[in-house]
């Protein structure tokens, strides 16, 4: 099991920071081809989610209280190092993101904003389709919720 940490914005290091925001951009942004305001705000409220290798941040995501993104827990920014795709390392995070936002906050109920070709993923962890596909940045993508225990 990969050992991932939880640290809230202030608990972070300028070098965590830096590199978090780096590798956001170099997915998002650049493999992506989307420009948009990475900076919204919400990292400031957030819990990050991150794994290193060899020192290297390569998987992270942000969990976010409801009344941030949403008026319910969420999941957003998964981001995973393309070296390291195709692993599982997407899944487990996502399943470690579950277990603390559940154990940690109390969630009954987690949304994500899922990129639409990404939907099988989602759903093989448990996350269900609840708006109609919409464009966010030029990316089409669906609403999706996780409900602890069914």
């Amino acid at each position: 099991m990969m050992c991932f940490e939880f640290k809230k914005f202030s608990d972070l290091s300028i070098n965590e920071l830096y590199d978090i925001l780096q590798l956001r951009s170099e997915i998002f942004a650049v493999e992506q081809n989307c420009v948009y305001n990475d900076l919204d705000g919400l990292d400031k409220v957030a819990v990050h989610q991150f794994l290193r290798k060899d020192g290297e941040i390569v998987a992270y995501s942000r969990l976010l209280k409801p009344g941030t993104r949403f008026s319910e827990y969420s999941i957003g920014r998964l981001v995973v190092r393309q070296s390291e795709r195709g692993t599982g390392l997407g899944k487990e995070m996502m399943e470690e993101a579950k277990r603390y936002i559940v154990k940690e906050w109390g969630a009954a109920k987690i949304k994500i904003s899922a990129q639409s070709y990404l939907q099988r993923f989602y759903e093989n962890l448990g996350f269900e389709i609840v708006t109609e596909m919409y464009l966010e940045d030029g990316i089409p993508h669906f609403g999706m919720m996780y409900k602890v225990n069914g």
